[in-house]
């Protein structure tokens, strides 16, 4: 059985949705907020966002040190909920 996905595609129906800063930013936040909590919101800012990375800035060295330490994680969410591949990978400031 054929996903309909697959057909549209070759069909040249379906187009994938190409990503925003903004969207990619508010599932950021969120996922941030479900690991960390408000304070991981306040410290951890999405800074832009290009080919599939996101630029992000820390308060501090500790923060930055748990964002990449957890940062294969926080992709993996993201990618749950914007599409497998939408994110490649995280880098901190």
């Amino acid at each position: 059985m054929k996903l309909l996905k697959n057909y549209l595609t070759k069909k040249d129906i379906y187009q994938p949705k190409t990503l925003d800063d903004q969207t990619v930013f508010y599932v950021f936040r969120k996922v941030i907020k479900e690991e960390f909590g408000n304070v991981g919101i306040e410290k951890l800012i999405p800074d832009y966002y290009n080919n599939k990375t996101i630029f992000v800035k820390s308060d501090s060295s500790a923060w930055a040190s748990e964002m990449w330490l957890q940062k294969d994680r926080i992709v993996r969410k993201m990618n749950a909920e914007l599409g497998e591949g939408s994110i490649d990978k995280i880098k901190v400031k």
